[in-house]
């Protein structure tokens, strides 16, 4: 965070502040979470449906809100709308190369692996987590500093101009599509819905800027009629600008391949497993390329590249020799798909068997009965050895799948289940979206002492 008065945040976002609190400097960075207070901050005060930000600002180094505070306060009509404003201000007086990607999924480890490989040539900033809406968005930027080389930005939407607004916030030089999939469709109500509002982060980019775009997506790579910027494509076994090829897996199914770009070629061997992590990576490099870092360095960085965000295809192996494969923050159609291939290559590979621990994948509206009952036929299909079913929202699962799977009531039964009949030789793959919170089941596996292989 560049270091400002009180009375200079006042005057960048329009509004006001006491006389005797105007001269406080704030040189840290914003945050939301009054459990995590970061030293020398602004604490931003939103009004939630249950939690109302003003009542936990006592102590609060600083406080950005809605009405005056025990703290030192900027009162604003908005403090979301303000934060926004003052995340702006920042970007414009750094000297800073922002990357902005989003897709229906893929994004989080595409995020991780660019920040890996950016960092090795300057100090990056990048979105923590998935804060990637018009809070998260503005919250990462007011991390950056004066040093800052490069920030990573990761955005969401969950509808058409959501982010054309975080591209005024953190206008992109280069930014990225991944893909687009069925994750929100019940918000949007269809994949074309989607891409409008995914396509919307290329049309803010200037004409020297860099569209990165998914050569294989069928909506994606039409996207480049909607910039004005050069475009760079990437993709896997394909044509493209950017891409991947000769691809290998090793027992624990992380990737090898030759990453190519301009008749130029390296290998690379990426440590998280699952061969969707490969389009994840060919992302990255196009991105980390189109703000000139040198594909052998691209390729050697993402070699090194170690999971960033937890519950995120986490391998982990109990001291009896079980396999916990915790993918539980997240789930839709695709991810599931692509977990489960890794689950039963992995099994394959080591001669395991496979257990897959399915919960309910959230926000898919009117397909959410087809979402489910596709991923148990993909189980089926594979020939996951068994498949847990938690919930009765996950029913679908059951159908696709086949009378042998394992229906569950919820998550106490699964983890009863799960305790009774796994074996130290089995591989298990904990898998739904995160309001499920089946990570406790995946915690209750590993006994609290992971191990990573």
């Amino acid at each position: 965070m560049l270091a400002m008065t009180l009375q200079e945040i006042a005057d960048v976002v329009g509004g006001t502040v006491s006389a005797d609190s105007a001269d406080v400097v704030v040189d840290g960075p914003a945050y939301v979470d009054s459990r995590r207070p970061e030293p020398g901050g602004l604490f931003v005060a939103v009004v939630g449906e249950r939690v109302d930000g003003h009542e936990y600002a006592e102590g609060a180094h600083a406080v950005l809100g809605s009405r005056p505070t025990g703290a030192p306060t900027v009162v604003v009509d908005d403090p979301v709308v303000a934060l926004g404003r003052l995340a702006r201000h920042v970007v414009d007086e750094l000297d800073v190369a922002v990357l902005a990607l989003t897709g229906s999924q893929g994004k989080t480890g595409t995020k991780d692996y660019l920040a890996h490989v950016l960092a090795s040539a300057g100090p990056t900033v990048a979105t923590v987590g998935n804060n990637n809406n018009e809070i998260g968005v503005p919250l990462t930027v007011l991390r950056a500093g004066r040093d800052t080389r490069f920030l990573v930005v990761e955005m969401g939407a969950r509808g058409v101009g959501h982010i054309s607004y975080l591209c005024e916030i953190a206008p992109p030089r280069v930014a990225a599509v991944l893909n687009v999939g069925t994750a929100h469709v019940g918000e949007f109500g269809s994949r074309e819905a989607i891409a409008r509002a995914k396509g919307e982060i290329v049309e803010s980019l200037p004409v020297d800027g860099t569209a990165v775009l998914n050569a294989g997506d069928d909506l994606v790579a039409p996207m480049r009629s909607r910039t004005r910027a050069r475009v760079l494509t990437f993709g896997v076994d394909r044509d493209a600008d950017v891409a991947a090829r000769d691809l290998e897996v090793d027992d624990r199914v992380r990737p090898s391949f030759g990453l190519g770009h301009a008749g130029e070629w390296h290998p690379v061997r990426l440590q998280q497993s699952g061969l969707h992590q490969v389009e994840n990576a060919a992302a990255a490099a196009a991105m980390a390329l189109a703000v000139g870092l040198p594909l052998e360095q691209v390729a050697d960085a993402l070699s090194t590249a170690e999971s960033a965000s937890p519950m995120r295809m986490e391998v982990h192996e109990r001291a009896d020799g079980l396999v916990v494969l915790n993918d539980s923050y997240n789930a839709n159609p695709a991810s599931t798909a692509a977990a489960l291939h890794t689950l039963w290559a992995m099994g394959q590979r080591q001669g395991r068997r496979t257990v897959a621990v399915l919960g309910e994948m959230r926000e898919l509206g009117d397909t959410a009965r087809a979402g489910h009952v596709e991923v148990g036929t993909v189980a089926a299909t594979l020939g996951v050895d068994v498949v847990v079913v938690v919930g009765e929202a996950a029913a679908g699962v059951a159908e696709g799948y086949g009378p042998s799977a394992v229906v569950t009531a919820g998550r106490d039964d699964a983890l009863a289940w799960v305790r009774e009949n796994v074996a130290a030789e089995d591989v298990v793959l904990v898998k739904a979206s995160n309001g499920a919170a089946l990570w406790v089941i995946a915690d209750e596996l590993l006994e609290g002492g992971r191990t990573t292989p």
